[in-house]
């Protein structure tokens, strides 16, 4: 009996070189998704992320047999964790919460006694569930936004 083995997932800190495929990435997820035009109208942009990645940022991704699948982005300077994006066909396997972990750790170790992020208002959502999941709890909505946050103290717990 042949059984088929899936390549392992590699996790690494993210660089200059994989803005191609952080936007590949964050143009395809299921819920929340940005074409690469709405995410230039909000400045985002390859050159602005990786400003961002050379000052308060840090970013860590997910590669199954060198493709980037998922990443993880957020910033010391404000506690912010400040985008999750994983490809819908690798939703599931624990993907977005390792990288939610290593974001989550970095705050902590950096300094941060709170984090916080938006999501969408909608609670049906599959973000809201996991974040709630992970220990976020609701701060406060605003602006059309949902904004969680999460305690060194309840991420510790999970």
């Amino acid at each position: 009996m042949n059984s088929i083995v899936a390549p392992p997932s590699q996790y690494r800190e993210i660089t200059a070189a994989d803005m191609p495929a952080l936007f590949y990435v964050r143009a395809r997820t299921r819920e929340n998704a940005y074409t690469l035009e709405q995410l230039h109208h909000l400045d985002i942009t390859p050159e602005s992320v990786a400003q961002k990645l050379a000052s308060s940022f840090k970013g860590w991704l997910c590669a199954v047999a060198d493709q980037v699948v998922a990443f993880c982005m957020a910033n010391r300077s404000t506690g912010e964790l400040w985008v999750i994006a994983v490809l819908p066909q690798y939703e599931g396997r624990g993907i977005g919460g390792q990288l939610m972990s290593l974001a989550e750790q970095w705050l902590w170790q950096s300094g941060c006694t709170r984090a916080w992020l938006t999501t969408d208002v909608d609670t049906t959502l599959r973000a809201y569930g996991f974040y709630r999941h992970r220990g976020w709890t609701d701060w406060k909505v605003e602006a059309g936004l949902r904004w969680m946050e999460l305690f060194p103290t309840a991420a510790a717990s999970m």
